[in-house]
């Protein structure tokens, strides 16, 4: 058994219009609301192996809050992650170690949300900031890893009430 969480970057800043998109950092809220969400991650019990992340700066500080707060040692940075269709997933996902047991990945919409509505049966309008959604894949190696069938775990975004 494998599991993937899906991590849509925390909230980020629009304050200076000449920056490129890629550049854009974190706001206050996402500053809060990321390590808010590795929390509760830690508090369900998950033990993350990997955290993979769109280099994109704001995915790359989500991220970093995550394992920071979660004490993980591994993060890998993949340029196909940023602003990545459903179909990139899927191969970033198959290509990862089958060591690895839990991977958290963090990325962008619209390509996000659409590729968790193809992971399981649970369907999603709209992967918030800062928003984790998560699935079991009856798999021991990743590379065998598809969309479809899999066991869709919770998802979870900052403003949901706990």
């Amino acid at each position: 058994m494998k599991q993937l969480l899906l991590v849509r970057h925390a909230k980020s800043s629009w304050d200076d219009p000449s920056m490129t998109d890629f550049d854009r950092p974190l706001n206050e809220r996402g500053k809060k609301n990321a390590p808010e969400m590795a929390v509760r991650l830690h508090d369900r019990g998950f033990r993350i192996d990997l955290l993979v992340s769109s280099p994109a700066k704001r995915a790359q500080q989500t991220a970093k809050a995550f394992q920071k707060i979660l004490a993980i040692d591994s993060l890998e940075l993949r340029d196909e992650l940023y602003l990545a269709a459903p179909r990139i997933f899927t191969t970033v996902i198959q290509s990862l170690p089958a060591a690895v047991q839990t991977v958290a990945i963090f990325a962008h919409n619209p390509g996000l949300t659409d590729f968790a509505n193809q992971l399981s049966s649970a369907r999603i309008d709209n992967m918030p900031t800062g928003g984790i959604f998560a699935v079991q894949a009856d798999v021991d190696d990743w590379s065998a890893f598809t969309v479809g069938g899999n066991r869709f775990l919770f998802f979870d975004y900052p403003k949901s009430i706990h």
